[in-house]
């Protein structure tokens, strides 16, 4: 593999490239007319079919880049299109970014008269099922529905022309990489269509890759000349963990920003702070692993729209998720990951906007900031919050939880629940405490008998222990021997043996039996637990 040698380029413009019309109208369409450095690099070596292995951070350009050389090569190439057959392949690891790849893909294609596809896990699994079985040009898609539908025989990939892998450090990370590897080998060989791959890191896993699957590429990097957009401005408060959600509240309000992206580590934190930010009069949404992706979508687009004022998200939207005009972006939680701050605070003052970033250092993720520090190069400025920033707030009332009768958000009152413990149901396998177990092994059958309720009488005779009870004889009444009467008792020696040792030497007859009057209310009781 070649190294491309760094160099100072100036931006190309787009005009000045060899591409199609219709390309060139797309372009115009989504607004372009000079390209970024990844674009200015990559594109006049993409456009001589040259496979390409690209490092550059989120929110370079290189979703463009890598677009407009697909849409180039498949208009010149020019050959029939058959159903079931697309002639271009990008993987993407999130369901966020494939989505942002098809839209992009559809705006600088809108002129072409190629047909973009993408699918991906949580959505119409019918209706993408039919779409991929017919006309297809370009498919953008995640590794997941991508197999299911191949393994179908829905589609077939020896027609791809060009395949992009996106975000290939990430895919290593989410565990992709086998699945990465059995879409690629179905491709058809090196040197029979061309390749790009785009990373943040070209770690040696992702060059690993690189040599397998990329043939003579050329290796471009673009570094910043720091990791973080220029115009982002960072704080960073230490603040105890009981602290942190009444400085939020005193940041929103202090700060009021119009649009703003809040990031927890865990899904539950996340919806611990969407429904605090709603009790509080905010117009907040939130976007975890576990909400459906058709509502994630939906949730989106308001955000977009301006809708939605607020976002709460989990790393699910650190990355391919672009969103103009985001003013704020709030770390509740420093990141596990350095990478993850930086794909984070990316979310805002994109396209030579100004953003604030803020992140508050609890002691439980504190740990964590070092190694930010060391990843972006600078310390952030760091604070201790005055108390007046520290919010008073209403607190979310308690979450219903229908396992718990009478569990009504903790409200006081007649059928509240708030007011003290409730009885927990039994699940649908658990036995009530009112029916005997079944699963009760045979040697402990006779203790478990001794916890059953008593059997109606029978009309017949029926035995207990080893003898044989004629029908119409009451060994004894529930009142003076527990909820089984005495005959389950003699078949315990141990319990028999106890009732021995409590009798001995002041009861008369505890008897050779163990069948008379047998026993006090005591013991009585003692079985009955």
């Amino acid at each position: 593999m070649a190294d491309e040698p760094p160099q100072e380029e100036p931006r190309v413009a787009f005009r000045e490239l060899d591409l199609p019309e219709e390309v060139q109208l797309g372009i115009e369409a989504a607004g372009f007319t000079h390209g970024t450095p990844i674009q200015s690099r990559i594109l006049p070596l993409a456009l001589l079919g040259r496979d390409v292995a690209g490092q550059a951070q989120t929110g370079t350009g290189k979703t463009a880049a890598f677009l407009i050389t697909i849409l180039t090569r498949l208009l010149r190439n020019d050959i029939p299109r058959r159903p079931g057959r697309p002639r271009a392949l990008i993987i993407a690891p999130t369901r966020e970014l494939a989505i942002q790849i098809s839209a992009d893909a559809k705006v600088l294609a809108q002129a072409t008269g190629l047909i973009v596809q993408a699918v991906y896990g949580g959505v119409d699994y019918k209706k993408q099922r039919e779409s991929l079985g017919e006309n297809v040009d370009i498919l953008v898609g995640t590794p997941g529905r991508l197999i299911d539908y191949l393994k179908q025989s829905v589609y077939r990939l020896d027609g791809v022309e060009a395949f992009v892998v996106d975000e290939a450090d990430r895919m290593f990370d989410m565990g992709f990489i086998q699945d990465l590897r059995f879409l690629l080998r179905r491709c058809p060989p090196p040197g029979k269509r061309q390749a790009m791959l785009f990373s943040a890191t070209l770690s040696h896993d992702v060059m690993e890759l690189a040599y397998v699957f990329l043939h003579e590429s050329v290796r471009v990097e673009v570094q910043p000349e720091q990791v973080v957009a220029e115009r982002v401005e960072h704080h960073l408060y230490h603040v105890g963990n009981h602290e942190k959600m009444g400085l939020l509240i005193g940041i929103l309000r202090h700060e009021g920003p119009e649009r703003t992206l809040i990031f927890s580590n865990m899904r539950r934190t996340a919806d611990t702070v969407h429904r605090t930010l709603v009790a509080n009069g905010y117009s907040a949404e939130q976007i975890t692993g576990d909400i459906e992706q058709r509502k994630r979508l939906t949730i989106l687009e308001d955000f977009r729209e301006g809708r939605v004022a607020i976002l709460v998200a989990t790393d699910v939207a650190s990355r391919g998720l672009h969103i103009d005009n985001v003013t704020h972006v709030i770390n509740y939680d420093l990141p596990f990951d350095a990478e993850d701050y930086v794909h984070r605070v990316g979310r805002t003052a994109r396209a030579g906007a100004a953003g604030t970033a803020i992140s508050l250092a609890c002691e439980n993720y504190v740990e964590g900031l070092e190694a930010i520090e060391a990843y972006v190069g600078f310390k952030l400025p760091a604070e201790f919050p005055d108390d007046s920033l520290i919010a008073d707030y209403t607190r979310p009332p308690r979450r219903y939880d229908s396992r718990r009768p009478g569990d009504r958000g903790g409200r006081a009152g007649p059928g509240g629940g708030g007011g003290g413990p409730t009885r927990r149901e039994p699940r649908r396998d658990e036995p009530r405490r009112d029916e005997p177990r079944r699963d009760v092994p045979p040697r402990h059958q006779h203790a478990a008998a001794a916890h059953a309720p008593a059997a109606p009488q029978e009309a017949a005779s029926a035995p207990v222990g080893n003898s044989v009870v004629p029908s119409g004889q009451v060994l004894a009444s529930p009142a003076t021997a527990g909820s089984t009467g005495v005959a389950a008792d003699d078949a315990n020696p141990a319990k028999k043996r106890r009732r021995r040792r409590k009798r001995k030497g002041g009861t008369a007859a505890a008897g050779a039996s163990g069948e008379g009057g047998e026993s006090s209310g005591g013991d009585s009781g003692g079985d009955q637990d």
